[in-house]
C-alpha cells in the first residue's frame, strides 16, 4: 500500500516523517540476472515517505550503500540496535536521540533535501540483502535450506531491474529522481543509462562509474577474511549455530577505515590511550581508543548484518563499471542514451570514491551533450561524508530539484 505514512503529521516532530513501518511486496514473476539465472520468488522490503500525486509524477526513489537497508527516515517501530545507521560520528549526528532514525533522515522530510511536502519517496533493501529482501540467507525452495552460497551472483544492474520491479507493481512508471550515495549511486546511474525513458533525474554522492583498483583490492581483502573463517563453512552457516564472526569483524573493520580519512581518524582519536595511562604490553586486547573503536564496529556489525550479503554486495560493487558494461570500454558512448539532468557530489577527503570519479563522468556526460551539474564539498571526514554533510548537501539538491 502507498500513501501517507502511519503516523499523522500533526504528532511528528518538525521536519520529520515520523514512525515508519517496512512493507514488503513478493514480486510476481522471475527476475533474469546478469549471471544467467533467474531468481524467484523475490520478496522486496520497502518503506515510504511522503505522498504519490494524482498523476504519480512527483517520485523519488532513495538507493543506499552497502550496508544500509530500506529505513531511510524516520523512526523505525523496530528496535534500534538494529538500526543501520551507525558508523562515524553516529551518536554525535543523533544528539541523544536514539538509534531508530533513518539512515539518511537529514535529508528526506518536511523541508528538507528530498522535501516530503512536494516529493514521494521510496526506498528499498537492495536485491540479495539481509534486511527483508531476498538474499543469501532467504529460502531457498527449491534446497528447503536457505541459499547461502547458492545463490546467484548479482550486480547493480539485477538491483536495479528489482527496483523496477517494484516500482511496476506499485504503479510507478517514472521517476521525478534517483539518489543514493556511494553503492546507492551506482544505482541511481545505472537506472539513467539502463532506463533513460524512466528518469527525470539523477543524484549520484559519493559514487563513480567504476570503483578505482584500491577500492577493489580493500573489497577483496574484506571478501577473504570472511571465506578464510571456518564458521563460514562454504556460505552455509546458517542453523549450525557457528556464523563467520570474526571474519566478518575484520571486514567490518577495513571496509569501515576506507570509509574515513586519515585527519578524521586523528582528529576524533589520535593516538589515545583506552584504558591506561601507559601501555599495558599486550598483543590482543585494544591499547588505543582508535582500536576499541573499532573493535565495537565489528561487534555491533556482525549483529545486524549477514556475511554472505558482504560478500555478494561488494562483489557486485566491484563488478560495477559503466564503460565496459554500455560502452566497450568508453565511458562516454555508455552515457550516450542518457536523459535524465545530472547532479554530482563529491568530498574532497573521499580517497575511496575521489573526486576525479565524479570529474571522469562528467566530462564524458558534456562530452555527449548532457546536462550535468559537479560539486566538490571540501570536508574533513572522507568517503562518510554523504551522511555527515547533510545540511551541506542540502541547499545544492533543493536547487537541482527545484528546476
Amino acid at each position: 500500500m502507498i500513501g501517507r505514512m502511519t503516523t499523522p503529521a500533526s504528532k511528528a516532530a518538525a521536519g520529520s516523517v515520523g514512525t515508519v513501518e517496512t512493507q514488503f511486496l513478493d514480486l510476481p514473476r522471475p527476475l533474469a540476472l546478469d549471471c544467467g539465472r533467474e531468481l524467484y520468488p523475490i520478496r522486496i522490503a520497502y518503506e515510504t515517505y511522503g505522498t504519490l500525486s494524482p498523476a504519480r509524477d512527483n517520485v523519488i526513489l532513495v538507493c543506499h550503500a552497502l550496508s544500509g537497508d530500506a529505513h531511510a527516515a524516520g523512526y523505525t517501530a523496530a528496535p534500534v540496535a538494529a538500526s543501520t545507521r551507525d558508523g562515524f560520528r553516529a551518536d554525535e549526528r543523533d544528539a541523544g536521540s536514539g538509534r531508530g532514525l533513518g539512515w539518511w533522515d537529514g535529508m528526506i522530510g518536511p523541508g528538507k533535501a528530498f522535501d516530503t511536502h512536494r516529493f514521494f519517496v521510496v526506498s528499498s533493501n537492495l536485491l540479495g540483502g539481509c534486511r527483508g529482501t531476498t538474499g543469501p540467507s532467504s529460502q531457498n525452495p527449491t534446497a528447503g535450506r536457505p541459499y547461502g552460497s547458492d545463490f546467484p551472483v548479482i550486480t547493480v544492474a539485477d538491483m536495479v531491474r528489482a527496483e523496477r520491479a517494484l516500482l511496476d507493481e506499485l504503479g510507478i512508471e517514472r521517476l521525478a529522481a534517483v539518489a543514493g550515495g556511494s553503492l546507492g549511486g551506482m544505482q541511481a546511474l545505472e537506472w539513467a543509462v539502463q532506463y533513460p525513458d524512466r528518469v527525470d533525474a539523477i543524484i549520484p554522492i559519493a559514487s563513480t562509474h567504476a570503483l578505482h583498483p584500491q577500492g577493489v583490492a580493500w573489497n577483496a581483502i574484506a571478501r577473504n577474511a570472511i571465506t578464510a573463517d571456518p564458521n563460514w563453512q562454504g556460505g552455509h552457516y546458517y542453523g549450525t549455530g557457528c556464523a563467520p564472526n570474526a571474519g566478518m569483524g575484520v571486514a567490518r573493520m577495513v571496509g569501515h577505515i576506507t570509509y574515513l580519512s586519515a585527519g578524521s581518524l586523528a582528529d576524533k582519536f589520535g593516538r589515545r590511550l583506552q584504558f591506561a595511562d601507559d601501555i599495558r604490553y599486550t598483543l590482543t586486547e585494544p591499547e588505543f581508543e582508535v582500536e576499541s573503536y573499532l573493535r565495537h564496529q565489528a561487534d555491533s556489525f556482525v549483529k545486524r548484518f549477514d556475511a554472505n550479503t558482504y560478500l555478494y554486495t561488494s562483489r557486485a560493487l566491484s563488478y560495477f563499471d559503466l564503460g565496459r558494461q554500455y560502452g566497450n570500454g568508453r565511458l562516454a558512448d555508455a552515457l550516450r542514451n542518457v536523459s535524465a539532468r545530472t547532479l554530482l557530489i563529491a568530498f574532497s577527503s573521499d580517497w575511496l570514491y575521489p573526486p576525479s570519479g565524479s570529474e571522469e563522468l562528467a566530462a564524458a556526460l558534456r562530452a555527449v551533450g548532457k546536462t550535468v551539474q559537479l560539486h566538490v564539498i571540501e570536508a574533513p571526514y572522507g568517503h562518510d561524508c554523504f551522511l555527515l554533510e547533510e545540511a551541506r548537501q542540502t541547499p545544492m539538491i533543493q536547487r537541482f530539484l527545484a528546476r
